[in-house]
């Protein structure tokens, strides 16, 4: 076995909590149940780690191998990488068979008519999701397998997970791959970002229930108050608008938990409202920006603004309708055949 197989091999096993390195060999299943006997789980780590790389010498283990056990590692563990959401468009609305062995053919091949040095690990899941590892390399150095980028595609769905290693040069590279292993013609970023992949495919694959504004508060009766009845009328009214703000959000966030949303962005365009007689613009023009919201949980922290008295109920639009223009990402400006490369806000 190689020296470096052997190292990154050990390295792993140290990363993998002690108490789960002999659940996470077993799934591994490169070891058989016999040689997994043999090892002493209540050692120090490092010992561990130095007895499974003499167990894989003996069954003469390679990258590959070694590869697959990092991917089990970063299923288990997939909160530690930051992912982002890209999507694919076709040309047409017509489903195709996915066949699998097809996909991986012509991912590898497209991946490495461009680079040599590049290692491509694949492991599918119960869920229909495929992971994918890549560790690049140059023309003239072996793929570092420390700095991998890491793939997971739900197959018969436009929608591609992706934790991108530090080299981003090579991100154009896996984008046309996947084009071409999944038979679309275009993919775009989804300007959504998070350490949780469950929220984000919660968000796309609409598995979470948002409401959307649909209502608008309504002010406060006002009427003449009798002195001795102020101080009472005043506890009234402040339980009544904890009541509004409490049934506005609900209305708009839902009942359940928001997923872990920690990234997003759109651009914002809009009309310049100004006094003609000011001259603050000669032309009319819209209005752009790109508006960049980030959080360690973003849309739970939305929800927290109007009943913590931070914002006024309900939330505006441009707030609560985050989710809801990622998923239609690809729909807003389509009937004009424009291809937008982030979703616009009027």
């Amino acid at each position: 076995m190689d020296e470096t197989v052997a190292e990154y091999i050990r390295r792993t096993v140290l990363r993998i909590p002690r108490d789960e390195i002999k659940m996470m060999l077993q799934k591994w299943g490169f070891l058989s149940e016999a040689q997994l006997q043999t090892l002493n789980f209540h050692q120090i780590k490092d010992n561990i780690s130095q007895e499974v790389v003499q167990l894989c010498e003996e069954n003469s283990a390679d990258i590959k191998q070694a590869a697959v056990l990092d991917i089990i590692y970063n299923h288990i563990y997939q909160n530690k990488r930051m992912w982002s959401v890209y999507q694919m468009k076709k040309s047409g609305e017509e489903l195709e068979y996915f066949d699998i062995t097809d996909f991986k053919k012509k991912f590898k091949g497209r991946l490495r008519s461009a680079l040599k040095n590049v290692t491509i690990t694949f492991k599918e899941y119960e869920d229909n999701a495929i992971w994918i590892r890549v560790a690049w390399g140059t023309p003239y150095k072996k793929p570092n397998q420390y700095k991998p980028s890491y793939v997971v595609y739900h197959s018969q769905t436009p929608y591609v997970f992706i934790s991108a290693s530090v080299l981003k040069s090579n991100l154009p590279l896996l984008c046309q791959a996947l084009i071409v292993a999944t038979n679309y013609h275009d993919i775009r970023e989804m300007e959504l970002r998070s350490h949780s992949l469950n929220s984000l495919k919660d968000i796309v694959f609409k598995r979470y229930s948002q409401n959307f504004q649909t209502s608008y508060p309504k002010p406060l009766q006002e009427g003449n108050v009798e002195p001795e009845s102020a101080d009472i009328r005043i506890v009234q009214e402040n339980r009544s608008e904890k009541e509004r703000i409490h049934r506005l959000n609900r209305e708009v966030f839902g009942d359940g938990p928001q997923p872990k949303l920690e990234f997003a962005q759109y651009k914002l365009e809009t009309m310049f409202k100004s006094d003609p007689k000011m001259g603050v613009l000669d032309k009319k023009e819209p209005f752009r920006c790109l508006v960049k919201f980030s959080s360690p949980h973003l849309l739970e922290s939305l929800k927290s603004l109007a009943p913590a008295g931070m914002a006024d109920a309900p939330l505006s639009p441009l707030l609560t309708c985050i989710p809801h223009k990622a998923r239609n990402y690809f729909k807003i400006r389509e009937k004009k055949g424009l291809f937008p490369e982030s979703f616009v806000s009027p």
